[in-house]
Parts: C-alpha cells; structure tokens; sequence
C-alpha cells in the first residue's frame, strides 16, 4: 500500500479535527482517509518510521542512583509523520520485552507453622508473554496510527527497578505518556531531546497479562492523554493474584511464585542485582507468605482503590477458563467501572490466558479497529452502540449482551444435605460429616474419585431437568470445626459432571485425553476420560473459591481458630459464566489443601461440616424449577 496526498482537507478531517483539538491539515499535508466510519490503510507499513526514546520518569528514583529512572520507548510510526501529519499511538508497556531470568520459585511444602520445609526448589518457568504481537502494527500503522512499546522499569534498557505491581512501575508508561503530549523530558540515544510533533497526545494501551495489567495501573493515575485502555487478562489488585481470602495463593502453573520471584524474573537490566537487589530483599521480606494477610505492599499494588480517578474508557477482554490470572481480577474492576459509569465494554471467551486473537479474528479486528478509532480519532464507528459485552458460552458459541453478568442473573441458594445431596429445597438437618485434608492428592483427583473419600466431601444434584446458566460470582457458605492439624484452608469447587462433553462438538472416548477452551493437554483445563466401574465420569471443575480460615472476618487479619469450635465460614468463588447442562449433575466438592495453588501443611487435619447450615448461592439466569 502506498500512502496518497490528500488534494484537499477533507470533511472527515475536519470533523476528526473539531472532535480531538487538532488544526485541519493543509492542502500538501498527508490525512487519514475515513471510509464507512473507519479509518482506511492508505500508509505504508515497511516504509514507517522506527525510532527510539528514552523517557525521564519525573520524581522517580527506584534504583537510587540519585538520577530519575528512565524507560525506552520503541516507536513505528507512518512516514508521513515527518511530513505534517498527526497521529494518536497505541501503547504496549511490556517488562518482558528483553526475556526474563531462570528464578526459584518458593517453597509450598511447610511446617504446621507455616514456614518453608527443605524441599528442592523447582525453576520458574514462567514464559514470557510475546513482546509484539505483530498485528497492532501490521493493521493500525497502515490505517494511520503509531505503536509504541515502553520497555518497564528494570528490563531491557530501562534503568529503575521492577517491584511488581506499585506506583514506580505505573510511573514508567505514564511518563510516556506525559512525553507525548510535551510534559516529559525525552532523548535519543545520544542524550539529545526529543520531543514528539508527531503525535496528537491521545493514547490507548493495550496488552495481555503483565502487559494488560500497566493499562489498568496507568489508567488509575488518571494521567491526560490516556484516552482508552484493552486490559486483556489483566490484574486488578495483585493481593488477588498471590492470595485470596486472607491465604498464600499460586497462580495457575506457577506453584511458589511470588512479588519478589516475579520482579527477579523482569530484572533483565544492566547491573541489575548490584541495582536493584536491596529493594527486591525488602519486597521478599515484608510480602509475607506466612499469614497470608492483605497489608501495605499490596494496598499499593491496588488499584482498586482508584478506580475513581480513571478517565479513560475501558475495553475488558478476559477467559473464562484463565487460571493464571483469575477472573476475579476483570470482574471486580468491571463492577467498579460500572459504578464509576465509566464508558466500557467487555469480552469473555472460553479460553485460558491468551489474546482473543486466534479465537475470532475478524471480529476481533472489527471491533477493536472501531473503538480506537472512536476512543482515539472520534469516528463515530457505532461502536458504542452495540452491545456491551460480547460472551462465549461454548467454544465457538458466542452472543452478545445489554451486559455482564447477564441481565437477570439472580443468586439462587442450593442446601446441602444427607446422602451428599445438593438441592434447590431446604434439606432435614442431617449428620455432620468430616473429611481428613492430605496433601498429596490434586483437586482433579478428588473431583473424579466416586463414592465417599476421606479426603474430601462431595455433594451433587440429581441429572437437571433443564440447562442452568449461571452468570457472575458464586459464594458457599460452609459450618465447620477444625481440629488435629495445621492446614487453615478451605476450598470449594463448583463441578459439571456429565457423560456427554464434546469440546468443539466432537465425541468423546475412555482414554481421550480433552481440554476446555483453547488448553491443551497438561493444561489445567484439561482432563482424561477414565472407566469408572463400567462407565466414564467425565468432569469438569467450573470454578475455585479459597479461604484461610483464621482471615474469616477479614482479609487482613488473622484470628486463631479453637480445635472443635464450629464456625461460619463465607467466601467467593472465581466468577464465572457458564451453562450447565440438561441431563448433567451439578457438584459442589469440598477440600482443604489445593495442591495446585495453596501452600501445603502437613497432612492429617480433621475437619467436620454441618451441611444442614451450610449452603451454595449461584448467579442464576435460568429459572431455577428443579
């Protein structure tokens, strides 16, 4: 594609130049082209400018060398930039640009305490998300926007430190920001300055994981220029990533990771140990994994806490099957946002920690074109008036919604009973049953066993008459006593068993090894089917909820729990949306270790349910008749 002078200014311009504060182009000076309400790609891709610039981050020193800490900043930007025209930028800020280190994670096996057991430690191995993803520039630097990608804070040729998560890392792609619209210093890699005439100063960040986490973080400074943020599996608060409910929690595949693991992992800059390692010792010091307990470090890795200062609109993209970055990290944002009424809209598919790219590819470009350029050139491309939330209720099977949760969705209450019952009817008051928590056994292993087990309780509706869709978060409400051990966790699973899984509509047979949404086999979305007796029980665990006991009041703080007492235990699982159904069993599985994610005590704690006072409340959107 080659790019065209505009022989005159069109209308389009105009209208883009009255709505975003810039002066009309001149007759000689290159223009977008706008054609059905979108921006066309009339510019030059393999003849666009690179460049890099190296950002003054104002009032930040977090390497404490007496100089503010500086970010690159790697930019492609259409030639015609030289030549008059201006552009908004889309923004990646990535600590995984440079690659990471090989970093021990922690030790999970622990005493009745709490304090690491010596076991081998195994390497992380945590990969690093893709750098560029090779469509933001390949589609958009054509249709006349720039990219840039801001190396963070203690990768690559960035000076600072990572601390995972605070303020001195929001500070890096905010500078850039800053930079953009003239209100930061910048340089080439000379030391001459830099500033950027080509740029509009309107700006919107996107990325996945890590990189979808910045946007958030940046977008809570509230920082001008930042007109829209595509947090695409992204944290919210990082308590919620390494804990929940008051308990040492792992991300999904990341057994013993933690801030300070994390942060080592990113600290790919030039001397960085001699640099940077005081302040990565104090964030192992003070992030405590023994207690678990939410405290300063993370209320600064919170940024919930000013959601109400974002200005920007906000397009949401999250799997539903993402246990790495947990669902409770979208979803506590966008009820947030909602209240802010800031303008949003919202992607759930059914896949794992991945860009929704190699899911629906058209469809994604088509929107994701109109709302940069809605947010960004104020084209009115209709976006904002499709639905708001766009949902995979099965693999390939999508809908749109007024909103999420799904209009109507209306918690449902389902009592616990004799014989590991779950129905919708109260159940008589019936004996207490007790299981003995180990530590050896995974969750998958506990969902699939049949019959009574010693190490875990189980209760299941009978075959549904109809299929139940659930929408947003569930709770369990559970009375227990705890006794002859050390573990302080209790972990509910919400379970789907049925004979008849067909991922992407294909049968299944004994043996088959299946995943749900885009994971592959050794995922944790992924099962064998095996012969139980003389059929197969194939299953699938919907969603997790996690508590330490001892934090049953609050997150915060830890109270002792007395052997035998019995206590009322509330806590969340991961929200969820998903369809249960017509014919399949409905299970709620408790445990107590989750091998996978929880620290792991030693084995041999007794715990004892009242199922009579104990009760499963589910986000309904189906009628609940059965």
């Amino acid at each position: 594609m080659h790019p065209r002078k505009a022989l005159a200014v069109p209308l389009a311009a105009i209208l883009i130049a009255a709505l975003t504060g810039t002066t009309p182009a001149a007759a000689d000076t290159p223009a977008i082209k706008v054609e059905n309400n979108a921006t066309q790609p009339v510019f030059s891709r393999a003849d666009a400018i690179k460049q890099t610039v190296f950002v003054e981050v104002a009032g930040t020193d977090s390497d404490n060398d007496g100089a503010p800490d500086r970010v690159a900043v790697d930019i492609l930007r259409p030639k015609e930039t030289d030549q008059g025209l201006k552009v908004p930028v889309i923004m990646e800020a990535s600590p995984y640009y440079a690659g990471g280190n090989d970093v021990s994670n922690h030790p999970v096996d622990v005493d009745e305490n709490g304090n690491p057991l010596p076991t081998l430690k195994a390497l992380a191995n945590k990969l690093a998300a893709e750098p560029f993803d090779g469509y933001y520039d390949n589609y958009f630097v054509p249709r006349g926007y720039a990219i840039a990608l801001v190396e963070n804070l203690g990768s690559g040729r960035a000076t600072g430190c990572p601390t995972s998560g605070d303020r001195n890392e929001t500070a890096g792609p905010k500078a850039a920001i800053d930079w953009l619209n003239g209100r930061a210093k910048g340089f080439d890699a000379a030391g001459n300055p830099v500033q950027a005439t080509w740029s509009t100063g309107k700006v919107g960040m996107i990325g996945v994981s890590y990189n979808g986490t910045l946007p958030n973080a940046v977008a809570a400074t509230g920082v001008e220029g930042l007109e829209t943020i595509v947090p695409i599996a992204a944290i919210s608060s990082w308590y919620d990533y390494y804990r929940a409910n008051g308990g040492v929690l792992a991300p999904g595949g990341f057994q013993g990771e933690d801030l300070d693991v994390l942060a080592k992992y990113v600290l790919t800059r030039e001397n960085g140990q001699e640099a940077c390692g005081a302040l990565i010792d104090q964030i192992t010091a003070t992030q405590d994994r023994i207690t678990g307990d939410y405290s300063p470090v993370w209320d600064a890795r919170n940024y919930m806490n000013d959601v109400g200062k974002v200005k920007a609109s906000v397009f949401v993209v999250h799997g539903l099957n993402d246990w790495n970055v947990k669902t409770k990290q979208f979803a506590q944002w966008w009820y947030a946002l909602a209240k802010q009424n800031v303008p949003r809209k919202i992607w759930l598919h059914q896949g794992t920690h991945m860009n929704p790219f190699s899911l629906r590819t058209v469809e994604w470009l088509r929107q994701l074109h109109g709302w940069f350029d809605h947010w960004l050139y104020g084209i009115d491309s209709g976006i904002m008036r499709e639905p708001q939330a766009d949902v995979e209720i099965a693999a390939g099977q999508w809908a749109q919604h007024k909103s999420w949760p799904l209009p109507g969705a209306t918690a449902v209450p389902l009592h616990l009973g004799a014989g590991q019952r779950l129905s919708l009817a109260p159940r008589p008051l019936s004996a207490k049953e007790s299981f003995v928590d180990q530590k050896a056994r995974t969750a998958e292993q506990l969902v699939e066993a049949t019959g009574s087990d010693p190490n875990r309780l189980a209760y299941t509706t009978g075959e549904l008459p109809a299929d139940v869709r659930i929408s947003g978060t569930p709770t369990v409400s559970v009375r227990a006593s705890f006794k002859n051990g050390a573990s302080p966790y209790l972990t509910a699973l919400l379970v789907d068993y049925g004979t008849d899984v067909r991922p992407n509509g294909s049968l299944l047979s004994t043996g088959q090894t299946y995943c749900y949404g885009q994971g592959v086999p050794g995922d944790t979305g992924c099962t064998t089917l095996r012969v139980l007796g003389t059929a197969t029980t194939p299953y699938k665990i919907v969603t997790r909820g996690w508590l330490d006991v001892r934090n049953r009041h609050r997150p915060d703080k830890t109270e002792p729990l007395r052997p035998g007492k019995e206590y009322t235990f509330t806590w969340d699982f991961q929200p969820t949306d998903y369809l249960f159904k017509k014919g399949h069993r409905l299970g709620l599985v408790i445990i107590s270790t989750d091998y996978d994610y929880t620290l792991r005590y030693p084995p041999g704690t007794e715990i004892t349910v009242s199922p009579g006072h104990s009760s499963l409340r589910l986000p309904m959107v189906t009628p609940a008749r059965w």
